[in-house]
């Protein structure tokens, strides 16, 4: 079981994880032509009654205690569905990957959309060359929604109502 801990998205741990986010993104995009806008949510809207932002506590390669992954949530205006939060940033270290950390991640982050938030939908943007995220969505039960943003880095938009949680 992955322990979570409430972060500021600015704090130094936080900041780190996110950093390799966006160069992993920056990478992957231009493996395939195209390029990556680097356009991370701002921290106060990752925190308070605006959002939170979480990291995931794991182990490093040498197996000590380290943060091997992180996700946020922001709320944003009504959708079509009511109250709506949206992803932000998942990212699980590549070593860490396969274990179940990032879909522990993502039902942490819906329980607290709706719980804490009162949200009855998540949102989240993408882009179809994430083959292993697309599937985590699917898998937890994420289905295409109308786009919702203009964010230069997605083709693809997700939402899950949380009243099936």
């Amino acid at each position: 079981m992955t322990v979570f801990r409430v972060s500021a998205a600015d704090d130094r741990a936080a900041r780190i994880l996110l950093e390799q986010y966006a160069a992993w993104r920056a990478a992957a995009f231009a493996k395939q032509g195209l390029s990556y806008r680097v356009a991370p949510a701002r921290p106060e809207e990752l925190t308070g009654e605006r959002g939170v932002f979480l990291i995931a506590e794991g182990e490093n390669l040498a197996g000590e205690a380290a943060d091997v992954g992180c996700a946020g949530i922001r709320m944003l205006a009504d959708g079509p569905d009511g109250r709506r939060a949206e992803l932000k940033h998942l990212w699980v270290q590549p070593h860490a990957r396969g274990a179940g950390v990032g879909a522990e991640l993502v039902r942490e982050l819906m329980r607290r959309a709706r719980d804490d938030f009162r949200a009855q939908e998540l949102v989240l943007d993408s882009h179809d060359s994430l083959a292993s995220a697309a599937a985590l969505y699917r898998a937890l039960g994420f289905r295409p929604v109308e786009p919702y943003n203009d964010n230069p880095n997605a083709n693809v938009w997700l939402g899950k109502p949380l009243s099936t949680l």
